[in-house]
């Protein structure tokens, strides 16, 4: 236990965690600030929490969505990994707010979409795991063919309100013969991949149906489209922003990247040619993780030089944001949909080694390494530049709420499961109203990351359990975030309190 806090320490001390405005000890001990701020009960924690955000004079924003696809919590230079290069994303959070507990609301992609899209935990929708082709496959596994379009949609509710609405890139909530294309979701321009409607051809060329997905999956001479997919994206994303800079929009930028299968191009891997990697650079899971990849050196150069490009995309964006003198009332928010993959996948073998940091778990796992995920949002109007927020837990759900909150949009009538966490952005600690839940019901492949199918979080305490209620696990996430110490035997009180919660949640979903 002791080395384990100590390596802990290493961790944090390497993220710079000294500039939340917390002393490092704090972090990491039971007493610490965020222990306190999250058992806040009662009357105080819903007026902590109905603390409005304060625009005052400012005026509506403009939203950029940018969502990249399996990176882990570490994979960028400001969240503390030994390699990777990401000098745009860093000015981001360094003109931003960075966030430490951020968590997606699925550990795979289309139920984690699903969540930013409805404000709903996927289950409830039925998605479970991602949505093929495949009618017979979707349908084996109990899952429809494609989100529901009769729902109100983050997307929707903000076109109704005069924004003008994109998406481009990565679709992936309905791929079947005839799903609806995003304008039934309230998108009015869009350009697709891994979904229907207009998308791309293999060599990146704007096409009337997505043609670019199949072949880039299949084929390895057909890799343009994959490698270079973000630049696609991004031009087409700024396309949208110059002819929409004279009114409001919201914009989706979901990218590939770093999903599996990454080759990069040789002039992406350039940066990267004297890299060396030493498993003493990593933590905690990471490095026992990593001790059995082979070939680490050029699996670590080719991920690096995927997520590197996006960087670099995103970074053109960003600048052209500048040019147009759209920077100050564009609220942009990053984040990834899931864990990092694993090269136990056999064509994952160069996603497989990105990095989750000290966390336990991967994508398809409910331990953190699958679900919690870096997060950045910059707005300059409004957010104090250079910000790192460690104590609040906020999640997938609540993008909906809270971007309803900043354009002045009053809520759908349907029950959120997020809530509104915009007072984080004025300085703000969020207390939850209600606790976080999760399901999973695929595998994971790797024995200590496999977690029971269901979890819930309460301030501090996150419990899993089967829907049988056994195979109990407790953790303490402040004074544990690496999920190694099981506090069933300790705690029965909070285990005693924590599955009922869960067991009523999980008797609550779609059948």
């Amino acid at each position: 236990m002791s080395q384990d806090i100590h390596t802990r320490r290493r961790f944090l001390q390497r993220l710079g965690l000294s500039g939340c405005g917390l002393a490092l000890s704090a972090c990491l001990t039971p007493s610490s600030q965020e222990k306190s701020q999250l058992s806040i009960e009662g009357n105080e924690a819903k007026k902590a929490q109905n603390t409005p955000f304060s625009k005052g004079n400012i005026p509506r924003p403009n939203f950029i969505f940018i969502l990249t696809d399996d990176q882990g919590w570490q994979d960028l230079g400001c969240y503390g990994h030994p390699y990777i290069k990401t000098p745009n994303l860093d000015r981001l959070a360094a003109e931003g707010i960075r966030f430490e507990q951020f968590y997606s609301s699925a550990s795979v992609c289309s139920p984690s979409r699903t969540a930013y899209m409805t404000g709903h935990y996927p289950a409830r929708h039925r998605i479970h795991g991602h949505l093929t082709p495949s009618h017979e496959r979707n349908q084996q596994r109990g899952m429809p063919d494609w989100l529901e379009p009769n729902e109100e949609f983050v997307t929707r509710l903000l076109q109704k309100a005069g924004y003008r609405t994109g998406h481009f890139g990565k679709w992936h909530l309905g791929n079947v013969k005839d799903a609806p294309e995003p304008n039934a979701y309230g998108i009015d321009e869009y350009r697709v991949f891994h979904g229907r409607g207009p998308g791309w051809d293999r060599n990146g060329n704007p096409a009337s149906t997505d043609l670019a997905f199949a072949n880039a999956k299949i084929a390895t001479n057909a890799s343009y489209i994959w490698s270079n997919s973000t630049d696609v994206f991004v031009d087409q994303a700024i396309s949208f922003v110059e002819n929409n800079k004279d009114s409001l929009f919201y914009l989706n930028l979901w990218t590939v990247l770093p999903h599996a299968p990454i080759r990069p191009s040789v002039e992406q891997l350039q940066q990267y040619d004297e890299l060396t990697t030493d498993l003493q650079d990593f933590e905690s899971w990471m490095r026992d993780y990593l001790k059995d990849a082979q070939n680490l050196q050029q699996k670590m150069k080719n991920y690096c030089a995927a997520v590197g490009n996006v960087d670099t995309a995103i970074g053109r964006l960003l600048n052209r944001l500048d040019d147009l003198n759209l920077t100050e009332n564009t609220f942009i928010f990053f984040t990834s949909d899931n864990g990092p993959e694993s090269y136990h996948v056999s064509k994952a073998q160069n996603a497989g080694v990105g990095s989750s940091g000290i966390f336990r778990g991967r994508k398809r796992s409910l331990y953190e390494g699958g679900i919690r995920m870096p997060c950045i949002a910059r707005w300059p109007n409004a957010i104090q530049a250079g910000r790192v927020d460690s104590i609040s837990v906020i999640a997938a759900v609540d993008w909906l709420p809270t971007v309803c909150h900043l354009a002045d949009i009053s809520l759908p009538n349907t029950k959120l499961d997020g809530q509104d966490i915009s007072s984080v952005f004025s300085g703000e600690t969020v207390i939850r109203q209600q606790p976080l839940f999760w399901e999973w019901l695929g595998g994971v492949g790797i024995a200590e990351y496999t977690s029971p199918s269901l979890a819930v979080r309460d301030g501090d305490w996150k419990l899993f359990a089967q829907p049988n209620g056994r195979q109990q696990e407790l953790y303490n996430i402040p004074d544990d975030p690496e999920e190694r110490n099981n506090l069933t035997e300790r705690h029965p009180d909070m285990v005693a309190r924590l599955l009922p919660m869960l067991q009523k949640w999980k008797r609550g979903l779609p059948r």
